[in-house]
């Protein structure tokens, strides 16, 4: 008894293999400005664990990523590796990226090699080691090629032997999965797990980030979910479903309704009362009136009576996370539809949207575009106050990049362009830069 006493409170006092203590990283945006991505992040990894980092792309996840593997300094906080401060790349942490990053001009084998290489291991054993790690994931006999001789799925299994054959500890994984078609993908996702559970490896722990929320109830024992804008931790969610896991199995969709939920039902950002209400700098959402249009239109037939579960619109309309929720955010910034516990419910204004004909569906989005988006409310007013109803586009821009990176500010402003015309508030010519109240032609 007194020994099983001992392991349980062993198991209990063991120290994290990974602790991230405060993390905040900024980038300098301007001569005076700094763009803000992530902000006190704080959690713990366990040895034994799979974790996953779930958010929208642009939300820091692969730059947290990055600091924790020591390529990317912190502006503030630290990050521990068992117990000892990263302060750049150590040995036993290895990472697989988002694109297999190969050299074109080496074979197979000698890109497993490279990192043995850096590390001052001798010819022969580079040549036993990157062979060994090549044959574990399934690349035996592929050792000459060159990676244009491969196909996707191969490439990065390339890139997992390279991360493999240096003997990590913990493995990082950044999206690896994205670039790749999803039955090569789910191939590659189940060797990877065949590997953990068999222990055919050295590693203790995978941190893995994805904007895929099937992806990450599949594989992780435990789910970080990501805010945007900065980054930080909206919520965990513990995941005790047992290996191998199906997306057929009503627990796991439950998983995912769960995950649903949690994204959609923590505040955040510029989020407050029954819809989200915003600024003239604040980073609109991604969405087109057509998008937004079908939307409305699946939730208002007659099966779904104006409400459905956000797992199922992702199914129906084959949507991933950085796909639906712009539509969902924007409905709701424009009061078209509401979501509250990962369902989305149309409102009577976009009911009374998506069963006007054309021209009235121009005047309720011309409407509703003015009095909730306030750069859409602005552009109109600086285009009515001028004498020729005119404007340069470099005024807007400038004004935009005073809360946002010039990359983000070109979004926005051609985003607000487009649903700008679509309710004929305003014409733009883009070869000049110019806006304008009168007809484009």
């Amino acid at each position: 008894m007194q020994e099983i006493i001992n392991k349980i409170s062993e198991t209990t006092t063991k120290s994290p293999i990974i602790e991230v203590i405060g993390v905040q990283k900024s980038f300098r945006k301007g001569e005076r400005q700094e763009l803000l991505v992530l902000q006190d992040v704080n959690f713990r990894m366990n040895e034994g664990e799979i974790v996953a980092i779930l958010g929208k792309s642009g939300s820091g996840k692969s730059t947290l990523l990055r600091i924790i593997a020591g390529l990317v300094a912190p502006s503030a906080g630290i990050v521990n590796y068992r117990g000892q401060p990263v302060a750049g790349p150590v040995r036993g942490i290895s990472m697989v990226f988002q694109t297999f990053a190969l050299l074109p001009w080496l074979t197979v084998l000698q890109n497993v090699e490279l990192g043995l290489e850096a590390l001052g291991i001798d010819r022969d054993e580079r040549r036993e080691r990157a062979l060994k790690a090549i044959d574990t994931i399934g690349l035996d006999g592929f050792e000459s090629a060159f990676p244009k001789e491969l196909s996707g799925g191969m490439r990065q299994r390339v890139g997992f032997a390279r991360a493999l054959v240096v003997n990590p500890d913990i493995l990082l994984m950044d999206e690896p999965f994205s670039a790749l078609d999803v039955l090569t993908a789910d191939n590659l996702k189940s060797d990877l797990l065949d590997l953990w559970q068999n222990k055919k490896t050295g590693i203790h722990g995978i941190l893995f980030v994805t904007h895929n929320i099937e992806e990450a109830a599949l594989l992780a024992d435990r789910i970080i979910i990501f805010n945007s804008n900065p980054g930080s931790i909206r919520a965990e969610l513990k995941v005790t479903l047992q290996h191998p896991r199906s997306d057929l199995d009503p627990r796991f969709r439950n998983q995912v309704d769960r995950v649903y939920t949690l994204m959609t039902t923590v505040p955040s950002g510029g989020f407050t009362g029954d819809h989200p209400r915003i600024d003239i700098g604040y980073r609109l959402p991604e969405a087109s009136v057509a998008e937004i249009t079908g939307l409305l239109e699946t939730l208002n037939t007659p099966e779904n009576n104006g409400k459905m579960d956000l797992p199922d619109v992702a199914d129906t309309l084959m949507l991933d996370i950085d796909e639906l929720f712009p539509l969902t955010e924007l409905l709701e910034i424009l009061h078209f539809a509401k979501v509250s516990k990962g369902d989305i419910s149309i409102t009577e204004e976009g009911k009374a949207f998506v069963e006007a004909d054309i021209l009235e569906r121009k005047k309720i989005f011309s409407a509703h575009l003015k009095k909730y988006v306030p750069l859409a409310r602005y552009i109109c007013d600086q285009l009515n106050r001028h004498p020729r109803h005119r404007a340069l586009e470099e005024n807007f821009l400038s004004l935009l990049e005073d809360y946002l990176t010039e990359k983000e500010a070109d979004r926005v402003f051609q985003t607000v362009i487009e649903w700008g015309r679509y309710a004929e508030l305003f014409a733009y010519d883009y070869n000049a830069g110019v806006l304008n109240l009168e007809n484009p032609n």
